[in-house]
């Protein structure tokens, strides 16, 4: 049975899309200084009333029970800016797995554009050494593997097989397991090609999620 064409989204259509759902990057605020990851800490309640306690103590002339309350309000300032930083840094990273780059079929033609440009609705064309940049589910695919492991964490490869992509995504679909029809942003083609139509962009994708997560 011969397939209809596929001619992807109009621009216009893309435009539009883009306009009403937002740019396909995951949000990121501006790096913080360690000074001001600090004050932040210090506004924290546990930690303001370990201070004051510590400093009540320090009046009552009662120095080693002061000393430390304060220490611990200093441990717990430095664990705080490591963790912090450790966050930032961890959003960072996502951010730059995300792919510069995507080439998707529009007007019938197939164009390469910023990744940040990927709507819902594009028709990805996908092949051996790209990285993934939109969650999207495969129209055709041919003997297409993918690396998930920033995803799931193993390091296997698996396989993807075409589905139907009228079809609605089931919920609580997840990446992971053989012979599904689904490409996860950020995740990595190691064989094969494809074309697929992106479900999700930007912070709806499985790896916007995880940025959520971690920012919480």
């Amino acid at each position: 049975m011969t397939r209809d064409p596929i001619h992807g989204l109009t621009a216009a259509d893309a435009s539009a899309r883009l306009t009403a759902e937002g740019p396909n990057e995951l949000p990121q605020d501006a790096q913080r200084s360690l000074l001001k990851i600090a004050s932040q800490a210090v506004r924290e309640p546990m930690l303001q009333l370990l201070l004051a306690a510590g400093l009540i103590y320090l009046v009552l002339g009662s120095t080693v029970e002061a000393l430390v309350l304060l220490g611990f309000s200093f441990i717990n300032l430095i664990l705080v800016i490591v963790q912090e930083r450790r966050t930032e840094n961890a959003l960072h990273a996502l951010r730059d797995l995300t792919s510069p780059r995507a080439r998707v079929l529009r007007d019938g033609v197939a164009g390469l554009i910023p990744a940040r440009e990927l709507v819902r609705g594009d028709v990805l064309l996908l092949a051996e050494g790209d990285r993934v940049p939109g969650d999207a589910e495969l129209i055709e695919a041919q003997h297409l593997m993918a690396d998930e492991s920033l995803l799931t964490g193993e390091s296997v490869p698996v396989r993807k097989i075409a589905g139907n992509p009228t079809a609605p995504q089931p919920d609580g679909t997840r990446p992971g397991g053989e012979d599904t029809p689904l490409v996860w942003s950020g995740t990595l083609i190691i064989a094969g090609t494809a074309e697929a139509l992106v479900r999700a962009t930007g912070p709806r994708s499985e790896i916007g999620r995880i940025g959520a997560d971690i920012r919480r």
